[in-house]
This record gives structure tokens, sequence and C-alpha cells, in this order.
């Protein structure tokens, strides 16, 4: 009896030994396969960074501003149609979300500008082209105000910079003739 027991405990202690031995063996090729993937990926990693850094730049006619292109357009036309043209330069009409672009956007401008804001959906729910709601706010005096009381200009439903002190925003109607701000993202 003794002898089987002993004889039991050496089998199971050689079993033992032999699923150990095949998981460090599984666990040697990881390690080797892990080792191999690093140095991949330490070559790829060296490699791009010897490719020299392209500089992003604004094509001719647009000016730069913090990591966008701002391109101010000479003809004039309703907020949709200034909208289309920017669409059509693969950028889109301005979306103001700094004071320093604000402020970067007013000395660039000369007259009356369309910028990508509007309440077209609902009206008093002013939004920004990318769907982003207003967060920062350079209305003018009473403004926005939908054409005032009497209704006298319409319906207001697009926003545009004026020009002048602080360049304050004012809605007017969406047909009006303006020129239009686009900004791209590079």
């Amino acid at each position: 009896m003794l002898l089987q027991t002993s004889n039991d405990k050496l089998s199971s202690m050689t079993e033992e030994r032999d699923l150990l031995k095949a998981s460090l063996t599984k666990m040697t090729e990881e390690r080797d396969l892990l080792k191999a993937n690093l140095t991949k990926m330490t070559k790829d990693m060296e490699s791009s960074q010897n490719v020299p850094k392209q500089k992003k730049t604004c094509p001719d006619g647009w000016k730069m501003f913090s990591c966008t292109c701002h391109f101010l357009s000479e003809a004039s036309g309703s907020w949709d149609e200034g909208r289309q043209d920017c669409r059509n330069r693969g950028a889109d009409l301005v979306v103001i979300d700094s004071p320093e672009e604000q402020t970067s956007l007013s000395g660039f401008i000369k007259k009356d500008t369309w910028i990508g804001l509007n309440d077209k959906e609902k009206e008093g729910t002013w939004k920004w082209i990318d769907g982003t709601p207003v967060t920062l706010k350079y209305w003018g005096p009473n403004q926005p105000d939908n054409g005032g009381t009497s209704g006298r200009w319409g319906e207001e439903d697009c926003a545009h910079i004026s020009t002048g002190s602080n360049s304050p925003w004012n809605d007017v109607s969406c047909s009006k003739s303006l020129p239009w701000m686009c900004e791209e993202i590079l």
C-alpha cells in the first residue's frame, strides 16, 4: 500500500512537472512573439520620427488662425449661397469658438459678413452649423431680435458679424446679400 501511494504521488508529480514544462514552453513562445512585436513597433516609430514633419499651411487667399484657415469671400450672396460656396471649397461657414477667434475675425472683415450661426430649426435656439450650441456670445445690443417687435425686417434666422466696435453679431434675413467667412480645419 505504501508503495502504491508513493507511485501515485510520483505519477502525479510527473504529470504536474510535464504540465509546468508545457506552460513554460508556451509562455516562452509568447514572450518571444511579444519581443518581436515590440522590436517591430520600435523600428516603425523610429522610422516615422525620421520623416520630416509636414508644415500645415493654408491655401492661397486663406488666413491661418490656430489650427484653422479662414477665407473671406469677395462675392456676396445669401447665407445658403455662402455656405454652399464654402462647402465647394472643402470648408464650411466659420464657427467662432473662442474670444481670440472673434478678435482675429474682427480685424479681418471689412463689411458685414455671414458666419455659420442660425436659428432656422427652432426660433430662438441658435446653433452653429456643426450642431454645437452657442457658448460664447458677441451679440450686438438688443440682438438677436428676429426682426424686432414690429416685424419690419421679416424673419431673421441667420447671423452675421458686423464691422465696428468689437464686431458684434446680428441676426438678419438669410436671403440678405453679404460676403461670407469660410473655415477649414487643418
